[in-house]
């Protein structure tokens, strides 16, 4: 099993009385750190994102890529990132500043993003939609590919074994190869830290890539694939109805409840 050197800062313990059936101990159990990341960008605060520490770089960069604020990485002069040793949580930071002017986008706007919606701060669906134009052409995979994607995410997933509290995120070639795997209390900030990475590695767009994702595809998951021109996306769980929608207007395949040999093709 992979083990990343950031495990440490996103495990922690605390003690728990344990109950199997008339049995009780005492002991110590493991949970999965979220704390809050503020995002300033041009000077400026711009977003708090609930997340698991660890790759806020790529977590920040990957926000701001899939808000249409930064399309590359010639568009970023600089990144930086800071956190308390005191512990003071709303201390942890990260700095960006645009190569050249703030981005039309980026209009006075605060996010504040939970761990579980991406899609705070959006005026419209049709604004979020209108950040990309749909793929010029759908890419078909064969299930077969698909199969045996959960099990190698799964395997990359260290502190979701530690914790069972975190979901994950993968990134594979076209052929079902593992490229680089997140984790997070968010599934969609795992997915921004993949791109993120992605776009600090120069390496966008992701045109031949499959996005794995551990739990269900909502909106905002598709939102962000679509910016990052992902083709592919696979999930283990269910899609909902506006992502099915939104993957269908945009040319994104999308498969649902890919579990051991099966699974749903919804485009």
């Amino acid at each position: 099993m992979y083990r990343s050197p950031q495990d440490p800062e996103r495990i922690t313990t605390t003690r728990v009385r344990r109950v199997r059936g008339t049995h009780e101990t005492e002991v110590d159990d493991t949970l999965a750190v979220e704390e809050p990341l503020e995002i300033f960008a041009g000077g400026e605060p711009l977003a708090v994102i609930m997340r698991t520490p660890g790759h806020d770089e790529e977590l920040a960069v990957g926000f701001l890529h899939g808000e249409g604020l930064l399309a590359n990485r010639s568009s970023l002069r600089s990144l930086g990132a800071w956190r308390d040793a005191s512990g003071s949580l709303a201390e942890n930071r990260v700095t960006v500043e645009w190569q050249d002017a703030r981005p039309t986008a980026a209009a006075p706007r605060r996010f504040f993003a939970t761990s579980s919606c991406g899609m705070c701060g959006k005026e419209s669906i049709e604004t979020a939609l209108a950040l990309a134009p749909a793929l010029e052409a759908r890419i078909s995979v064969s299930p077969d590919v698909l199969y045996p994607l959960p099990d190698r995410l799964r395997a990359a997933q260290s502190v979701f074994q530690a914790t069972g509290a975190l979901h994950g995120a993968g990134l594979f070639d076209l052929e079902g190869n593992l490229l680089a795997a997140r984790e997070d209390v968010g599934r969609h900030n795992a997915v921004d830290k993949l791109i993120g990475r992605a776009l600090l590695d120069d390496a966008l767009p992701l045109d031949h890539r499959i996005l794995l994702v551990s739990g269900r595809v909502s909106f905002e998951i598709v939102q962000k694939a679509l910016v990052a021109r992902i083709p592919v996306i696979a999930a283990v769980s269910a899609p909902t109805s506006l992502a099915v929608q939104v993957a269908r207007r945009a040319n994104i395949t999308l498969a649902g409840f890919l579990r051991d040999d099966q699974l749903n093709f919804y485009t």
